[in-house]
């Protein structure tokens, strides 16, 4: 008997009989399918329980939710304070711990945000976001790139790719364009009508295998949106906190976007929030009608008060000198590792701890991902582009923990090369 307290299961088998049941049965059936039957229980630091007790090392972090690492002991602390004094708050009224968030996202933001508004999820701040620029511009159109994702909700699934659109007939509305990564002409082409209310792109393409923007691409977009008085946009729900070596990736460009959207880790993994950082233009809405967006867990004060300490957490120097120093044991240990299997580890992706791996098959990062799993490590493909496993060390692993990282890669990807030329052979 697994006891939780409030709930408990008999085994392993009952969870996964019970979510095809009540929760999702073909994401349920994937994984067994895939060879991965990871039913998580215990979590700490950068490691992960099966219920099996089997303990994985997380090269996932759910994205970079936990790029702190899972349950971090200084944001539990102060969650477990605020507890004393906080609920989720009433999202009327000026509250405390939001006012705080905001006024520390603003000072550690480009000079060009002056307001935040909050949300619960990613994909409802992505919306939050599209709302702002289109109140600000007036406009109605958005633009993005083919293969981008932004979230699940109303407007956000609108801009990403045609798999999660077209589920729920939201494909393609004519206000929503979308761009090829990197094609400068096709985006100058989208925006030259001058009816364009923004540009959102992830700094660097998640979901679509971390894709490097080319040199001189992003400010060449941004250059193009105030040309055509267009909101830039930038995604910084995977690339932000710290994972590219600054707080936000798309400074590392010398842009300053007019709206910022992170989630993700803001809150450590410890509470839902999101936030969306807002320049002039973009915030005008909150003058006129601060009601025009209402989120009734949007800002929690208990979310507020987590993403508090990771935002402090995320900006101490010696955390951005370690998320440099980190990539560099992972640049060298990968090139290493690719040297001695280049007509199949073909590729690395690489900003700070931002690591896409490509592989010389359409679906390889699932043999390397089911390989990893087997040998103790959790990374996961790209779901846009399965050639590439998204590998994402957090922003506080050990040297030792990143060697033992790159010693299990090292056999995964030999066996998984293995298994694929066997089966070409075949």
């Amino acid at each position: 008997m697994y006891d939780y307290g409030t709930f408990a299961f008999a085994s392993k088998a009952d969870v996964l009989d019970q979510a095809k049941a009540f929760w999702n049965p073909d994401k349920t059936q994937f994984w067994t399918d895939s060879g991965v039957d990871l039913v998580i229980d215990r979590r700490e630091g950068y490691f992960l329980w099966d219920m099996s007790g089997r303990r994985l090392i997380d090269l996932h972090l759910n994205g970079g939710t936990y790029n702190i690492g899972h349950r971090n002991p200084e944001v539990m602390q102060a969650i477990s304070e605020g507890m004393a004094h906080f609920d989720v708050g009433n999202h009327h009224f000026p509250s405390v711990a939001r006012t705080a968030l905001a006024k520390r996202l603003v000072e550690t933001a480009p000079a060009s945000i002056k307001k935040v508004a909050f949300g619960s999820g990613g994909g409802e701040a992505i919306d939050i976001a599209l709302k702002s620029a289109r109140h600000g511009t007036q406009r109605r159109k958005i633009v993005s790139v083919i293969k981008a994702y932004h979230g699940h909700t109303g407007l956000a699934v609108a801009t990403g790719d045609d798999r999660f659109a077209k589920l729920f007939l939201a494909d393609r509305p004519d206000e929503f364009i979308q761009v090829p990564f990197g094609d400068i002409g096709a985006m100058e082409a989208a925006l030259a009508g001058g009816d364009v209310a923004a540009v959102i792109m992830e700094t660097i393409p998640a979901t679509y295998g971390f894709p490097l923007p080319p040199p001189g691409y992003l400010e060449a977009v941004k250059a193009l949106t105030e040309r055509h008085g267009t909101l830039y946009i930038a995604d910084e729900v995977q690339t932000g906190l710290m994972r590219t070596g600054e707080l936000w990736g798309i400074t590392k460009h010398g842009i300053d976007p007019d709206i910022i959207v992170t989630g993700k880790g803001l809150s450590g993994g410890m509470y839902p929030i999101s936030a969306v950082l807002l320049g002039e233009r973009a915030a005008r809405w909150l003058d006129q009608d601060g009601f025009g967006h209402i989120s009734t867990f949007g800002g929690a004060e208990l979310g507020c008060v987590a993403a508090i300490k990771t935002l402090e957490i995320c900006t101490r120097p010696e955390v951005r000198s370690m998320v440099h120093y980190i990539a560099d044991i992972f640049d060298t240990g990968l090139r290493r590792i690719q040297a001695d299997y280049p007509d199949w580890f073909v590729g690395i992706r690489q900003n700070g701890v931002v690591i896409g791996l490509e592989f010389d098959h359409p679906e390889g990062a699932k043999f390397v991902m089911r390989e990893l799993y087997e040998n103790g490590v959790w990374a996961i493909f790209s779901t846009l582009d399965p050639r590439v496993l998204q590998f994402k060390p957090g922003l506080l692993l050990s040297r030792e923990l990143c060697e033992d990282v790159l010693d299990r890669l090292e056999v995964a990807v030999g066996r998984a090369r293995a298994t694929v030329t066997g089966r070409r052979n075949g």
